[in-house]
């Protein structure tokens, strides 16, 4: 009979996870005892379940378990930096710990996060989830929990895998190969294990979809998109920007403009190619000495594809005799910069030269999609690898020592193409012919025609060539690690107890470091909507630490009480930062817990502890820079990001707040024409700080495991948690950034809030007021990093088992529930203390639903074995609607986003009834059913989203860029639709 596929099991009792005779992992603590029973509540996913899902990658696997936040992965396009990550409890992604077989590997980035890509998915026998600080065990990072990938161990055999994947509409198409060996040797006293394996995803394409075809304005429900457009938009004083017409012959009347649909060019799926290898070996060399080794090794490379770049609010200088520039155009740039008719005309003249007495130029924005370059597209390639050895025996029957080194490293290029340069956009304005520039701009400059229609003559394969270079970005890290540990029993126990006491003790040491090296187009902030620069970046650190636990039971077979078990563990950590100064600074973490079984059919347990995070390399080195956040409305925008008028002109304060955070020498009157950020994306500024110290964690759970005799094969385990983090490093959300300035009314700031700094550290752009445009001249939201923050995150997580003989075949339940009673964010003491439960926003990036659940339920016959797995996802809703919306941020105006029918220029969805405000609950289905072929091949089909569910319409300013794509929720909800699954497996 084929085995039950668990969706996650209590891992309560850990001594069915034995790997070996000689190596026990059990999560949760460095202990190795096969009969240990761990008090941390511990979810599981067996190989059963990895081969029902099918999953091509980690992240795959792991987001759709119950109280995981989607995080980067192949969801996820514009953001996606190459590699896969896991965010436990909505804590972020940079407080968890990823491990294979209870050791770490290199970090894939600054950040310190592993790359979950690299994970070996044909060999790996179960994954353990510990939520809650783990950092006892596994020391610094581990605040939110573990994520424990368990390999297979003394395999012996062949063992081939080959899986496809396609959706209903012909696209997405996905491969996986494995080939897996290994042998016993020498009588059993050697194993060896080698496998590799190969994936491959092909894009989909927003364009693709019906839902995806057009992006929506999540404020208007009309078509969407950039203000970034074709044909191009030009700032004028006293103005607004306004764009040239269809024809480009003159400017359309007003601020209006037809916005820059992107979506076509934007991906669900990331395209992704993998290669990887994994190897481990095993000796005893004498009864008392073993020998291990493994090593990994994989070479990814994921592209991302989004839409084409351009000018993006850059300043350039036109001069009036441009010859693109014809009289209409030019006579509204002289007039809106206070130009008259005769210095105008004087200054058409095409001879002139800079220089010239009569020679004049004039500033202004350009606004203008390069369509004619093509889309942009970073390639990240990553080679990775991670060598670990290490010896172990016995000292006692009892007692048991090992000592381990590893090593690893893992650079990523980013090959990026496609991107034009500001500096040869503002070049190729600098002419007064259509064949050369002017002296002193940059070689082989051709003049291109800004002004005319899209793909006019003036775009030449020369003036592509000119205006886009391939620029590329590598960051490297390494991390070295060292651990000798002592554990076992020494043969004592409690007087009122049979099982002795357990213990283990020792000593580890970790040297982290990481660097981000840029080319000067990159580093310089030159390539064309790429958000900011990518500065040059190189640190590291390192931490020696010492380790104890101590597990006792107290009571046991006793009338009440056949197990009373206490546990504890310390870690001191002394830390030592590679900066001027030798910055250091010393930690201790440490956790209690105990579990009481009554009875049998009964476990009560509950574990306290203190955990911290170290901050991290980025955390501490990153140069002050500008990039992008989100923002859907700017108090003193009376313009949304079409151009529309949305609201009066500023007045009272709010006016002379608007005015004060101008650039010296606007106009004042800039602010009456100011625009929402362009597709909800304002400037931003922040960097590191090597001031940090560590945030501190402190978790409890407390929890009831049920196996009642009167219920056979029954499983069910209920346990609260509660994660509190104070000094938590962080920055403010743009929210709280904008709620400091402006107060709980936005629209009606407090008297004399235009000389606060929270109002003056909010820097505009020179040109048009908005907060988006030249990363070099427009900061925006002063972000800062610091550790002023508090996380605090509860809930209760429910896992169920239970299987049954009905006769004609096995039938088996396996669950899993999580109730998020609050998520809660505050950046600083004072600021308001965001809960994003049940809610959607810029502000919380993507929904944080209440409830969630999965259900798996098999058949299990003979000789195949049927399955359906039902995913819940409680429903969300717009942040604006929260009761306390004045204290989020929003005012009256701002806190509702579109409910109505959907407007023109939608395609086929055009007059669709409709509500960005709110998603309702969603449940998706998988079928899936395995056959057993022959003796030794298992054939595995599935279909994926089997109702074929559209994802929900919330435009594409409701949440962060990120996770806020293709007018929906991509890494939340499915996007792609109905997909059919075919593998097979081969065994001898």
């Amino acid at each position: 009979m084929l085995g039950v596929a668990l969706v996650s099991a209590p891992a309560y009792a850990q001594d069915e996870g034995a790997t070996s005779s000689s190596e026990i992992v059990v999560t949760g603590t460095l202990i190795r005892n096969p009969n240990l029973e761990s008090a941390s509540p511990v979810t599981a996913i067996g190989a059963d379940e990895i081969d029902m899902q099918q999953a091509n990658v980690a992240e795959e696997l792991l987001r759709e378990l119950p109280g995981v936040t989607p995080s980067i992965g192949s969801a996820v396009n514009n953001g996606n930096g190459g590699a896969s990550f896991v965010n436990l409890r909505n804590l972020g992604s940079n407080r968890n710990v990823v491990l294979i077989d209870g050791v770490r590997l290199v970090p894939a980035e600054l950040n310190g996060r592993f790359d979950l890509n690299n994970i070996p998915l044909a060999l790996i026998e179960r994954v353990d989830v510990l939520t809650g600080g783990a950092s006892t065990t596994y020391g610094a990072d581990a605040v939110s929990g573990v994520v424990n990938f368990i390999t297979k161990r003394n395999f012996a055999g062949i063992e081939a895998n080959i899986s496809n994947q396609i959706t209903e509409r012909g696209d997405g198409h996905t491969l996986r190969a494995d080939v897996t060996i290994g042998a016993n040797f020498d009588d059993g006293r050697g194993n060896a294990v080698f496998s590799i394996g190969y994936q491959e995803s092909d894009p989909i394409y927003q364009g693709g979809r019906e839902h995806g075809l057009y992006a929506l304005s999540s404020s208007s429900g009309g078509a969407g998109g950039s203000g970034t457009a074709v044909p191009s938009r030009f700032s004028l004083p006293g103005q607004g920007t306004r764009q040239i017409n269809a024809a480009g012959t003159d400017f359309n009347p007003g601020t209006s403009f037809t916005a820059f649909n992107f979506n076509p060019y934007n991906v669900y799926q990331t395209p992704f190619k993998r290669f990887n290898m994994y190897g481990a070996a095993n000796y005893e060399i004498s009864d008392a000495l073993e020998v291990y080794t493994r090593g990994v090794f994989s070479k990814n490379t994921v592209s991302t594809i989004i839409a084409p770049s351009g000018a993006f609010g850059i300043g350039v200088n036109i001069p009036l005799n441009n010859p693109f520039l014809n009289d209409t155009l030019r006579t509204t740039f002289c007039d809106a910069n206070g130009i008259d008719a005769a210095t105008c005309t004087a200054a058409a003249d095409p001879s002139l030269t800079p220089g010239d007495a009569a020679y004049r130029t004039v500033t202004s924005s350009l606004f203008r999609r390069a369509t004619e370059v093509g889309p942009r597209i970073s390639e990240y390639t990553t080679n990775f690898f991670d060598y670990r050895l290490g010896f172990r025996g016995g000292v006692t029957d009892t007692i048991s020592w090992d000592v381990f080194g590893s090593y690893g490293e893992s650079e990523n290029l980013q090959q990026i193409g496609g991107y034009t340069l500001n500096s040869r956009v503002r070049d190729s304005f600098l002419a007064n012919n259509t064949t050369s520039c002017f002296d002193g701009t940059a070689a082989g400059c051709v003049p291109i025609n800004w002004f005319g229609v899209e793909g006019n003559s003036s775009w030449t394969p020369e003036a592509i060539s000119f205006l886009n270079e391939v620029s590329t970005v590598r960051t490297k890290t390494s991390m070295a690690q060292a651990r000798a540990m002592l554990s076992g029993d020494f043969g004592v126990a409690s007087p009122m107890a049979s099982d002795p006491i357990s213990f283990a003790v020792g000593g580890e040491y970790r040297e982290y470091k990481a660097s981000q090296a840029s080319d000067t187009l990159a580093a310089g902030g030159d390539l064309g909507g790429a958000g900011g620069a990518a500065p040059n970046i190189d640190g590291g650190f390192n931490v020696y630490e010492a380790i104890g636990e101590l597990i006792v039971p107290l009571v046991q077979d006793k009338p009440f009480f056949e197990d009373l078990t206490i546990e504890g563990g310390i870690r001191y950590s002394s830390y030592k930062v590679d900066a001027v100064g030798s910055p250091s600074y010393n930690t201790t973490t440490w956790k209690v817990g105990g579990s009481w079984t009554p009875i049998s059919d009964i476990k009560f347990r509950g574990n306290y502890a203190r955990a911290v995070r170290a901050p991290n390399i980025a955390e501490l080195f990153s140069p002050v820079n500008t990039g992008l956040t989100n923002l859907q409305d700017d108090p003193c925008a009376t313009r949304d990001d079409n151009g529309n008028i949305i609201r009066a002109n500023p007045t009272g304060e709010l006016r002379a707040v608007c005015i004060a955070q101008l650039a010296p020498g606007t106009p004042a009157s800039t602010v009456d024409f100011i625009a929402q950020p362009i597709s909800g994306q304002a400037n931003a500024t922040g960097g590191g700080n090597l001031n940090l110290g560590p945030e501190i964690g402190k978790t409890w759970t407390v929890g009831v495991v049920l196996q009642p005799s009167f219920v056979p094969k029954l499983s069910l385990s209920v346990d609260y948690y509660h994660i509190k983090i104070t000094g938590a490093i962080t920055s403010p959300t743009p929210g709280d950034a904008i709620s400091a300035c402006f107060g709980a009314d936005p629209s009606s700031p407090a008297a004399g809030a235009s000389s606060t700094a929270a109002c003056t550290s909010i820097r505009r752009d020179p040109l048009t007021g908005g907060l988006n445009g030249d990363p070099n001249t427009t900061p925006g939201l002063f972000l800062t990093t610091s550790n002023l923050g508090t996380l605090e995150t509860s809930g209760i997580d429910v896992n169920l088992n239970y299987s049954r003989d009905v006769g004609f075949a096995n039938l088996s339940f396996a669950g899993q529930l999580n109730w998020t009673e609050q998520s809660k964010f505050q950046s600083a003491p004072g600021s308001y203390n965001r809960d994003c439960v049940g809610y959607f926003s810029a502000n919380c990036g993507q929904p944080i639903p209440e409830w969630q659940w999965s259900l798996r339920t098999s058949l299990a016959f003979d000789d195949f074995d049927v399955s359906l797995l039902w995913r819940h996802i409680g429903s969300s809703k717009y942040e604006g609607l929260a009761s306390d919306y004045a204290d989020r941020g929003f005012d009256d105006n701002s806190r509702e986003i579109f409910e109505g029918a959907l407007g023109a220029g939608t395609g086929t969805l055009s007059g669709k009834q409709v509500n960005f405000n709110r998603i309702k609950a969603y449940d998706y289905f998988d079928l899936t059913t395995r056959f057993n072929v022959l003796e030794n091949l298992t054939v595995t089909v599935g279909v994926q989203n089997l109702f074929d569910k559209k994802p929900p319409l919330v435009g594409g300013e409701a949440g962060s860029t990120t996770y806020n794509s293709g007018n929906t929720f991509p890494s939340t909800y499915d996007s792609i639709g109905r997909r059919y699954v075919a593998a097979a497996r081969v065994r001898f």
